[in-house]
């Protein structure tokens, strides 16, 4: 125990000053981080809501329901309207996030799995410093590959069936851009996670006359599960939160839901995206509206997914 005259000595009085004052310190920078959440969020929400409270110009305020449910965006300074539903596009966005995580999912876990524990280490090496290269290429660069390559691709595969795509924009070339964005994230992320599970777990399925592949994929994934789910939650939150890449690819819907995968699309960061320079007031707001919406689509998506992984997450592994 430390004696009262050690609690005086001058060196541990020094000593926790200089504690008190890195706490504080630190204190203040992670209240500065914090606080540009809540800036940004304030900044959005104060000119998001404005367009339903506001006679915008003379256009009149926009009905928040048929804003959240109705088909058809037509901007305001084309059409002289406040004629703004993103009904469609929400259910256009979680519909292509889902496609697209279908792909890269078990790509990139498989890609993972054969890193961690089946790759001889100099390929394990080469391959993993390929896939964190690809991780940090910018989304500019998927999406003018998107433009220049996948677009032809599917426009060619679309014209097999004699379907005429609008040069290859359409749901399947935006869900094709998304899916090898997200590969790299996904792969990184699981192969920590295999690359965590404990030996003991592997040897003892080993000896109990498990094959390599049985424990990889019976044993490994399973007890790695957590750290995989994590890595599909910050995929799927790539893909919701994309822009660039998909407004190259997707084609500008602008009304009406369609399923087919080779007919074009909207997500609602394209609708936030496309013209944003060009347009002012009501139009110019109506963004805002727009990135409340993606926030509170991201937030839902978000607590699903970690619900879904606490479940998963709880059962044992057999």
């Amino acid at each position: 125990m430390i004696e009262l005259k050690e609690l005086k000595h001058p060196k541990f009085q020094k000593n926790a000053a200089i504690d008190k004052i890195v706490r504080i310190i630190l204190f203040a920078f992670a209240i500065l981080s914090s606080s540009f959440v809540f800036i940004i969020a304030g900044v959005i929400l104060f000119k998001g809501v404005s367009p339903f409270f506001s006679d915008n110009g003379g256009l009149g305020s926009v009905n928040i329901i048929k804003f959240l449910t109705g088909n058809t965006w037509l901007t305001g300074e084309a059409f002289n309207s406040n004629l703004y539903s993103v009904g469609f596009i929400i259910v256009s966005t979680v519909y292509i996030s889902i496609l697209s995580l279908l792909i890269s999912f078990p790509v990139g876990v498989l890609t993972a799995l054969f890193i961690a524990k089946i790759a001889p280490k100099k390929i394990a090496t080469m391959l993993r410093t390929v896939i964190e290269m690809l991780a940090s290429i910018p989304s500019i660069i998927y999406g003018l590959f998107g433009a220049g390559i996948i677009l032809k691709l599917v426009y060619d595969f679309s014209a097999l069936f004699g379907y005429q795509s609008k040069g290859g924009n359409s749901v399947l070339a935006t869900v094709i851009v998304l899916a090898i964005m997200t590969i790299p994230t996904i792969a990184s992320i699981s192969e920590v996670a295999i690359r965590s599970v404990d030996k003991s777990i592997e040897h003892a399925s080993l000896a109990l006359g498990a094959s390599v592949t049985q424990t990889n994929f019976k044993i490994v994934l399973a007890a790695a599960k957590s750290g995989i789910f994590t890595s599909a939650i910050l995929g799927i939150g790539r893909v919701l939160g994309e822009a660039t890449a998909v407004s190259l690819v997707a084609g500008g819907r602008r009304s009406g839901l369609s399923f087919d995968i080779l007919d074009t699309t909207s997500t609602l960061t394209t609708i936030m995206l496309e013209g944003l320079k060009e347009t002012t007031d009501l139009d110019y707001d109506i963004r805002f509206s727009v990135g409340i919406v993606l926030m509170i689509v991201i937030l839902l998506t978000n607590l699903i997914l970690n619900m879904v992984k606490r479940k998963v997450g709880n059962v044992d592994v057999k």
